[in-house]
């Protein structure tokens, strides 16, 4: 089994786009939504059975798509499906791998159990222990079983009901966390605003629909199909359209630090430990140099610590790491001002497209001004 998780990892690490290498200055040029669920598989239902979750994720898809098209035309949008239609699991990162997408944004309906669970939440790719979040992966991953007999072979014996599938998972969420919790941390603003106005916050959870999306990717769950009041909201028009916009907004402040080449990473909700300063790992070759105040390159974040000839550096030599809550943020280069951070990133990101600047002072990663 390992070596089959090893295997499947370096195969995504050689799927990943080099549009960076080719461009100078990196922009967000195409992004896929997928509207969840469809066709012979209705997702989550209302308690009166009534009320399907495709068709609402299928309403605020279509409006979030327009929205995008039309402020920001040089654009592309691509959708997993724009109808009633069932697509595998797998073929839905598979869609914005191929169509070498900047960002996957998968819109969802929650359901519960317990009929007070309410409220917003955007996962992104990752293990997390909590029971809450293992039900959510349980019940996204759950319409594998309608792909045929054949589920287990095409996710590499993956059963959605065994928790130790999920350890899988932990090998494949480094490459674009940093950016995908930036932007779930993004819809998690937008969308604590109302209709629905609990904000259950950003989480990590082992969701096969972002398995091997190979660019920052969110699940977004608009609200409880199984509460009585957050279905009410989301079936009004009026309602899906507010929730439309909210993601356009989010979506346009990730545009915004994505080609400034920003991180936003400390508007990150999940983490809720505080910050702590580590002592560096430092190359054998070169070390950085010591500074109180300067500009560094992040090229990732992971949940354990790297060792120094770690496939995740691609054989970078000249790095440091900060702990931040349960991450560990690695970064290259010590930087006086913001526009030599800038031109050191255009080379940086031929190796790490999802690279951005980040500033430190006194040994810890701050906001950027």
């Amino acid at each position: 089994m390992l070596h089959k998780v090893l295997l499947i990892f370096f195969c995504l690490l050689l799927q990943m786009p080099l549009q960076a290498q080719s461009n100078s200055r990196v922009a967000l040029r195409k992004v896929v939504i997928d509207p969840g669920h469809g066709g012979k598989d209705p997702g989550a239902v209302s308690i009166n059975k009534r009320h399907r979750e495709k068709d609402i994720t299928l309403a605020v898809s279509l409006m979030l798509g327009k929205l995008i098209k039309e402020s920001f035309p040089e654009i592309e949008v691509v959708y997993t499906r724009s109808t009633d239609l069932f697509i595998p699991l797998d073929k839905r990162s598979e869609i914005a791998n191929k169509e070498k997408a900047d960002l996957f944004i998968s819109i969802h309906v929650n359901s519960a159990r317990a009929r007070s669970a309410s409220g917003t939440e955007t996962f992104v790719m990752g293990l997390d222990k909590s029971s809450s979040n293992l039900e959510v992966s349980k019940l996204e991953n759950s319409v594998i079983v309608l792909e045929g007999d054949n589920y287990s072979t095409k996710y590499e014996g993956f059963d959605p009901n065994v928790p130790e599938s999920y350890i899988i998972f932990s090998l494949l969420q480094n490459a674009h966390l940093e950016h995908s919790l930036s932007f779930a941390s993004f819809v998690q603003e937008q969308l604590a605003k109302g209709p629905v106005k609990t904000n259950r916050g950003v989480k990590q959870a082992g969701l096969l629909v972002l398995w091997k999306a190979t660019m920052p990717a969110v699940l977004v769950e608009l609200g409880f199909i199984s509460n009585s009041s957050d279905l009410a909201v989301l079936l009004k028009r009026a309602n899906q359209e507010s929730m439309a916009r909210s993601l356009f907004t989010a979506f346009s402040n990730f545009k915004r630090v994505y080609e400034t080449g920003g991180g936003g990473s400390l508007a990150v909700s999940a983490p809720s430990k505080p910050l702590e300063n580590n002592k560096p790992i430092l190359s054998e070759e070169k070390k950085i140099i010591n500074s109180e105040e300067y500009y560094s390159i992040q090229i990732l974040a992971v949940t354990k610590r790297l060792n120094n000839n770690a496939p995740d550096l691609k054989g970078l030599k000249q790095y440091d790491y900060k702990r931040v809550g349960a991450f560990y943020k690695y970064h290259t280069g010590v930087h006086t001002d913001r526009i030599e951070a800038s031109e050191a990133l255009k080379v940086i990101r031929r190796k790490f497209p999802q690279a951005f600047i980040i500033r430190i002072e006194n040994n810890t990663i701050v906001p950027l001004k």
